[in-house]
């Protein structure tokens, strides 16, 4: 992206006056640097290392405890996602009911591994450590949709279900 003249932000990318904003109602407080990653995955798409060294700069943080942060917590992405995506727990009490049975079917179904995106950028999957939601194990997170007592064809055809609505053209009044 070419760099704007007017533009405050080396880069010129206009993101980055959205992310000034979530800063400012934060008041560069470093006590808000999770809030302030979340904002700025949201903003993103995910935490590039250029968006995490800004936060350091205007947290006025050391770089190693941004990204420290940002690695720890698996709800944070240093890779672009896809536009869809499905997480799912591999806890003591979802692995112990099927968890990596639903990952290993995923994973051949689309050709990649956990925590890998489709080439085509259409579908990331993911596994996380614990969702803190053992009663409903196994547990996935389908496109931001908490899935509780999924088995390997109920996730295979929620993935599925997901990638077909984009494939589905809006109807024209």
């Amino acid at each position: 992206m070419p760099t704007d003249p007017q533009s405050p932000h080396p880069s010129g990318d206009e993101r980055f006056g959205l992310l000034d904003g979530t800063l400012r109602r934060a008041r560069h407080e470093q006590d808000q640097l999770i809030e302030i990653l979340h904002a700025a995955q949201e903003i993103f798409g995910y935490l590039s290392d250029d968006v995490l060294l800004y936060v350091a700069r205007a947290l006025r943080l050391p770089r190693a405890r941004v990204y420290g942060v940002a690695t720890f917590y698996h709800l944070f992405s240093r890779e672009p996602l896809g536009e869809h995506s499905c997480s799912v727990c591999t806890g003591t009490a979802c692995f112990v009911k099927g968890a990596d049975a639903i990952v290993e079917a995923l994973q051949r179904e689309y050709g990649i591994l956990a925590g890998q995106t489709t080439e085509d950028g259409r579908f990331t999957l993911s596994t996380a450590r614990c969702l803190g939601s053992c009663g409903l194990a196994p547990v996935g997170v389908i496109d931001g949709e908490v899935r509780g007592h999924l088995d390997v064809e109920e996730a295979r055809q929620l993935v599925a279900a997901a990638l077909e609505h984009d494939d589905v053209p809006a109807e024209v009044s």
